[in-house]
């Protein structure tokens, strides 16, 4: 080998060892796969995550959980991670008091207490969104309640309810860091699709992953249509309950032509 080649081959070298040192770290694995769950729950939690911070509702905040399909007692979320960078490796198991049953060092998220709370309070909930959409703040620090003025939105004809933390908490960090606080969110949700947290955000809830997904998004799109209505003047028309009960139907019957496309609009970011 005469000495340019040489030379040549070990700047190629040092340039990969320079790439590679770039590159970015690989999500942490668990140590051990959650039993009991097929691959595609997973995979739903972490196209959730980043279809709804693709879509503005999420940011470096807020998270998506699902119960577990063989232990109605447990439910899975990621560990603490902005949404648009969740991989299935970061999906970790909880029981509903918010202990995580194989946390291996993994950071959990304080507010996992929204979940758990709610999955004890609705056992017709399989999962559970919570954000800081920016649409929908506005309306749970006013008067104005949140109306469903559109079909997509249509869940909302059966209220979306304020929790008012100070009520019962006095003055805090705004944040649902423990049991009874979640419990008392909860409370507030009912029976509802969608519950507002004053000065702070919102949780939807539904059957699947995809059905809260759906609704964490329209409840924003919602909102800041509403705030454009109201902003003309005048009286809104919004959906009646019985319009809402009979288009919520039909919205859920289609669902999979909303979730496709935004599957295909985060497929290049996706984990390979």
């Amino acid at each position: 080998m005469t000495r340019r080649n040489c030379l040549t081959r070990l700047g190629a070298v040092a340039a990969l060892a320079v790439l590679t040192s770039l590159a970015p770290a690989h999500a942490q694995t668990p140590p051990n796969p959650i039993p009991g769950i097929v691959p595609a729950l997973a995979e739903d939690i972490v196209a959730g995550s980043r279809i709804l911070a693709d879509l503005g509702v999420v940011d470096a905040f807020g998270h998506v959980s699902a119960r577990h399909p063989a232990n109605p007692n447990h439910f899975l979320m990621s560990r603490s991670l902005a949404p648009a960078l969740v991989t299935p490796a970061d999906i970790m198991e909880f029981d509903l008091d918010g202990n995580a049953i194989d946390a291996a060092g993994r950071a959990v998220f304080l507010e996992r207490f929204i979940h758990g709370e709610i999955y004890k309070a609705r056992p017709d909930v399989m999962a559970v969104v919570h954000t800081h959409s920016p649409g929908v703040i506005p309306f749970t620090v006013s008067k104005v309640p949140l109306r469903p003025l559109f079909h997509n939105a249509a869940f909302l004809s059966a209220g979306a309810p304020v929790w008012e933390i100070r009520k019962e908490f006095g003055e805090t960090d705004m944040l649902v860091r423990d049991a009874v606080r979640g419990k008392s969110l909860a409370a507030t949700l009912g029976d509802k699709s969608v519950v507002l947290m004053r000065g702070h955000g919102d949780v939807t809830v539904g059957p699947s992953v995809k059905v809260a997904v759906f609704r964490a998004y329209y409840t924003d799109v919602d909102a800041k249509l509403q705030t454009q209505a109201l902003s003309l003047g005048g009286e809104v028309n919004y959906l009646t309950a019985e319009e809402g009960a009979k288009a919520d139907a039909i919205n859920l019957a289609v669902l999979d032509r909303a979730w496709s496309l935004w599957k295909m609009r985060i497929a290049p970011n996706l984990p390979k």
